[in-house]
């Protein structure tokens, strides 16, 4: 458990010891916080070379679930002070320098805390020269040179240009020094080279003063120059060692009060296994710049908080390819609160939110009614209101486990998997195009994937026959997902994208300057594809899709085929690993893309699922899943994730645990403590129903029916096959065209032109007029095939009707009323109700899933 979670456990759980020697007590949220651990960071200290240098941090835990840096007020004692030398800053920060070589320990004491740090220093008497790779380039970074809207850009700025966020660093070396020879690096008096009297102010320079003449930076670059401004990578043989990841430090934090203040360290590892002190390199940036926002240094201060929750906030730090984040709590200071006893989670969805909330120091809405339940159940489930037979029923019932009952009850039915077709029908593209996927193909593609669903097939194996398919598009629909994408480059994104949450567009022209995807991890990937081609069939009409065993991705930069990588994941060697060797490239990376190798994969698609039923991803936008997009709550979605992979990829299973939950559970209605939340999932959120769950359930309530292109008179609009087919009706409230795979195509934001439409628009005039509900009701109907006949209704029990069909609920006694006052004036019962219908149907209690 991490440090903030274990603190945030203390408001929901029994006692826990306040430190390795202290006695368990019951925790006071009320009382001032007490220490629970100490944390040093980095945990080792490694120096290598007379250059390197290692700033220590100290953190504190709190019993509240706060941290503090107590770097400036703990004490730091080597074991052997011979090794290693430390340096106080001016701020207080730590710093170790080496002075021979040895292991030693270093013992961190902060009042009755204390850590043991061990202490390695090798090769203290040698000093390296400057790299260019290393060091000079990380310069660059951190003083955003080659930035996108400085030299960075693709087409450079004032006439010089580098690679955006240097992605290229031999083109960058060779710009730098043989574009403009002796104009921009002067051998022989460096200080008179261009680079360095723009960057120090000496000239002028569009982008500023970057650092003072007599900075570390400066020195850098100086001697680098003055030793002759070799490329040190030109012969990989000879090349530096490549950074192979970064770590931030500490890896989470949560400060108290407005001013306090959180040192970050950034140490990057090297691929002959050494560490390096990057913090004065790496480029620090935060997600919430009033809240916490973080200077050059990497010093992060708490900003003003308002109201008594907590704001949150992502730091971030880039350093070579490598971007790497934590979260951070920002909480107001003398603010009390106390976890409310009778909220206790019913299963692991709910320990992970209301670990989080309690640390955020915000308290979930109340449960839901049941009326709002049985309602919100029927359209995420099913994509229907239910039917008002159903609504008095489920009131009705007295058993306390039947809210699990329906939810079961609604997982077996076919509309079920309706909801689920329809949205993998918008991930896959499934929509006609001429010479792209024939109406045939479509119709065929879809049934596939109805029958996987229907089935509940596991999601991992309906994946890995989708990506793996061959053969006919007919004989095998599921092939026809390589007939509506057929770039190999843009194949590789959808698949990333779809499968793995992530968009690695950017890539292809430049390393992500937000992930960690490079150029090399982006033409790897869609290696996968290059061997896919299609060919004719004995049936004009239909496509062969297969693996012509050739093929391959040239990388722009070095123009060298590039072999298939595993994005995030190994290099497998087709050519001699018996595992891959004659093997289809895409029937080895579905395998590796479902299996739990593949970190993405799972929590991908509980994600997904996640959202449809919260209206919000756990990572959102749900498709944009990238080091510095991080989770709302990353416990909630690793649990989501393990479950899913321990069911065996079970679809139902995964939503009947999410409805099962108390979160989704959670009314519309906020509290004091919520009413700003909009990423924690402390209460449901107000979701406009989607275009085809809106058009089904007005003809659900209305009794009237729609006929699609292809499909028979009574069809719903979630059944639709093609995205081609629509209605004025789906692409007024934003249904998805399916031109692409992003999850911004469905559009649930309500606009004038919906609102319009309701109102004037023929949709519910005529569905009011034609469906003859009122009328029906008020005359009543004589039985059919042998069924008992429905008597006639007075108005108030069509006004209890109407409002149980379209809202699951009675009417209040203000709609009574108005009934009673229209009624009494004389007004046709008729036209009043029918005037009642059609203002339930505009409101925005029926067309928002609450």
């Amino acid at each position: 458990m991490t440090p903030l979670l274990l603190a945030a456990a203390l408001l929901t759980s029994g006692p826990v010891a306040a430190g390795p020697d202290a006695e368990a007590s019951a925790p006071n949220p009320n009382a001032a916080p007490t220490a629970v651990a100490l944390n040093v960071y980095p945990p080792a200290v490694h120096l290598s070379t007379a250059r390197d240098r290692q700033s220590v941090i100290a953190v504190l835990t709190l019993s509240d679930g706060t941290t503090r840096d107590v770097t400036a007020d703990a004490k730091f004692v080597a074991a052997d002070d011979r090794f290693a030398k430390a340096s106080v800053g001016e701020d207080g920060g730590f710093t170790y320098h080496p002075a021979a070589d040895g292991v030693t320990s270093v013992t961190v004491t902060y009042e009755d805390q204390k850590v043991e740090v061990p202490l390695t220093v090798v090769e203290s008497g040698v000093t390296p020269p400057v790299g260019f790779r290393n060091d000079v380039m990380p310069v660059f970074a951190r003083s955003a040179c080659n930035n996108g809207s400085c030299h960075g850009a693709a087409r450079g700025k004032d006439g010089f240009r580098l690679s955006l966020f240097g992605f290229d660093p031999a083109g960058d070396h060779f710009r730098l020094t043989r574009e403009q020879s002796g104009r921009r690096l002067n051998l022989g008096v460096p200080e008179r080279s261009l680079i360095f009297e723009k960057s120090t102010g000496a000239v002028s320079h569009t982008g500023g003063k970057l650092f003072e003449p007599d900075s570390e930076y400066a020195d850098l670059i100086l001697s680098w120059i003055a030793d002759g401004a070799k490329d040190d990578g030109a012969d990989p043989a000879t090349a530096p060692p490549a950074c192979v990841s970064l770590d931030l430090y500490p890896p989470e934090f949560a400060l108290t009060g407005e001013g306090t203040t959180q040192r970050m360290v950034a140490v990057a590892t090297y691929a002959d296994g050494t560490d390096r002190d990057v913090t004065h390199l790496v480029a620090f940036n935060t997600d919430n710049p009033i809240t916490a926002p973080i200077d050059d240094a990497g010093v992060v201060t708490a900003g003003p908080v308002t109201g008594t929750g907590g704001a949150e906030a992502f730091i971030t730090a880039r350093f070579d390819v490598h971007t790497v984040g934590v979260p951070s709590i920002i909480l107001p200071k003398n603010v009390q609160f106390e976890w409310p006893e009778d909220k206790t989670p019913a299963n692991y969805i709910d320990e992970a939110i209301y670990s989080k909330l309690a640390t955020l120091r915000i308290k979930p809405s109340e449960l839901c009614t049941d009326a709002e339940f049985v309602r919100r159940a029927y359209l995420d489930l099913v994509g229907v209101v239910p039917p008002a037979d159903a609504t008095r029923e489920f009131l009705e019932n007295t058993d306390p486990s039947k809210r699990q009952a329906l939810v079961d009850e609604l997982l077996e039915k076919p509309a079920f998997a309706d909801i689920w077709v329809m949205k993998w029908a918008e991930l896959l593209t499934i929509r006609t195009d001429n010479n792209v996927l024939t109406g045939k193909e479509a119709v065929l593609y879809h049934r596939w994937l109805k029958e996987q669903i229907d089935g509940n097939v596991p999601v991992d194996q309906m994946v890995r026959e989708l990506l793996a398919s061959s053969g006919g598009t007919f004989d095998t629909p599921a092939t026809n997902y390589y007939r509506t994408e057929r770039d190999t480059l843009k194949t590789a994104e959808n698949v990333a994208q779809v499968f793995m949450g992530m968009r690695i567009q950017c890539a292809q022209c430049h390393n992500h300057p937000f992930d960690r995807w490079t150029m090399d991890d982006y033409y790897g990937f869609a290696s996968f594809f290059a061997q896919v081609s299609t060919k004719n069939s004995d049936d004009p009409r239909e496509r062969i899709v297969y693996n012509r065993n050739s093929g391959s991705v040239k990388h722009p930069v070095t123009n060298k085929d590039v072999d298939p990588k595993f994005l995030g994941g190994e290099q497998p060697d087709f050519a001699n690993d018996e595992r891959f060797k004659g093997r289809d490239r895409r029937e080895v990376l579905a395998e590796w893309l479902t299996s739990e190798e593949n970190p993405y994969f799972a929590r991908n698609i509980v994600n997904l699922v996640w959202a449809h039923f919260t209206g919000r991803g756990i990572v959102e936008p749900v498709d944009d899943v990238r080091i510095s997009n991080p989770p709302a709550n990353e416990a909630l979605l690793d649990a989501l994730a393990q479950r899913f992979i321990e069911s065996g990829y079970d679809l139902k299973g995964l939503v009947r645990d999410i409805c099962a939950s108390r979160t989704y559970q959670l009314a519309t209605r906020t509290n004091p403590t919520n009413v700003a939340d909009t990423a924690n999932f402390a209460s449901a959120k107000l979701r406009r129903m989607r275009a085809e769950v809106m058009l089904d359930s007005i003809n659900a309530v209305t009794d009237t029916s729609e006929k699609f292109r292809g499909l028979p008179l009574g069809s719903r609009a979630v059944e639709i096959a093609d995205g081609n087919t629509s209605t004025y009706f789906l692409d007024t409230f934003g249904r998805a065209k399916r031109e692409t795979v992003c999850s911004c195509e469905v559009r649930t934001d309500p606009n004038l032109a919906q609102a319009l439409h309701l109102l004037n628009g023929s949709t519910v005039h005529d569905k009011v007029q034609r469906g003859k509900v009122v009328e029906s009701l008020l005359k009543g109907e004589k039985g059919q095939d042998g069924a008992e006949d429905i008597p006639p209704m007075e108005p108030a029990e069509v006004l209890a009707e109407i409002t149980a069909r379209c809202l699951s609920r009675e009417p209040t006694d203000a709609e009574k009323k108005a009934l009673e006052e229209a009624l009494a004036e004389g007004e046709e019962p008729k036209a009043v109700l029918e005037d009642y219908f059609w203002a339930v149907l505009n409101s925005r209690e029926f067309l928002f899933n609450h």
